[in-house]
Formats: C-alpha cells, structure tokens, sequence
C-alpha cells in the first residue's frame, strides 16, 4: 500500500494538470529504507509529448546525486498519462528500474467517467505490474 500525505498527492495531480497535454514526470524522495515519501521533486519532460515521458539525463543525474548526499532514495516514481487510464504501458514497464519503488499515474483524461483524473499506484518488478491501495492522510 501506498500512503501518501494529502499535500504530495495534491502536488503530484496539480504538476499532471500544468503539464497538460504532455505528460508531466517526477520523483518523490524519502529517507533511505524508510519507505516514506517526503520530498516532491518534480522533473522536466525531456520528451515534452503528450504520449511519452523521458526524465532529462542530466537532471537526473543531479537528483541521484542529491538523494545520495541526503540519504533518500525515490520512494514514487510518478507520471502522467493525457488521453489513457492510469495503467502502465509496456514502455512505462521498461523504464521501471526501482523494484522498491511505488510507480503513480495520473491520468488527466476522464477514460472512466468518474471526473477528471485518477491517481493509481504500482509495484513493478521483473516486468510483473502489481496494483496497490493509495491511503492519502492528513
């Protein structure tokens, strides 16, 4: 399960919303082992495409250096869908890198008629897509 603090769920939908219509990427970092999202940092579509998203290698070298020197580690992996559901694609599947990572979605497309965005969490490891439970607190 993911749990996710009320400002960081808000802080992911609204960077899914400005980026639209091309897809919006970002990290949220938490201290090493700890399983807790802390620090939102969101990155630049390098791709900038409305189909595809692509961290900027530079910024994200920056960012693991970073995490490094503080002792955190990307707790989610978040990105945008705009014109499907919030369901990893196959190329959402390679790039999933972190096994203990929580990939989000944000789909900034209304695909189930129940408003405008969903927010959905998945464990991806060895290929394999896991859904999970999002508890947001506070």
């Amino acid at each position: 399960m993911l749990t996710i603090s009320r400002t960081l769920y808000d802080q992911i939908v609204a960077h899914a919303r400005a980026d639209h219509p091309d897809e919006a990427c970002g990290v949220v970092a938490g201290p090493e082992g700890s399983g807790r999202p802390e620090r939102f940092v969101p990155m630049l579509n390098a791709a900038r495409s409305p189909t595809f998203y692509e961290f900027d290698s530079g910024d994200l070298l920056k960012l693991y250096r970073e995490m490094d020197d503080r002792d955190e580690e990307p707790v989610i992996v978040y990105h945008s869908h705009t014109a499907t559901e919030a369901y990893p694609s196959r190329t959402d599947v390679t790039y999933a890198n972190e096994p203990g990572a929580h990939y989000v979605l944000v789909s900034t497309a209304d695909t189930d008629g129940l408003g405008e965005f969903q927010f959905r969490s998945y464990r991806i490891v060895d290929g394999v897509i896991t859904e999970e439970p999002v508890e947001v607190v506070g």
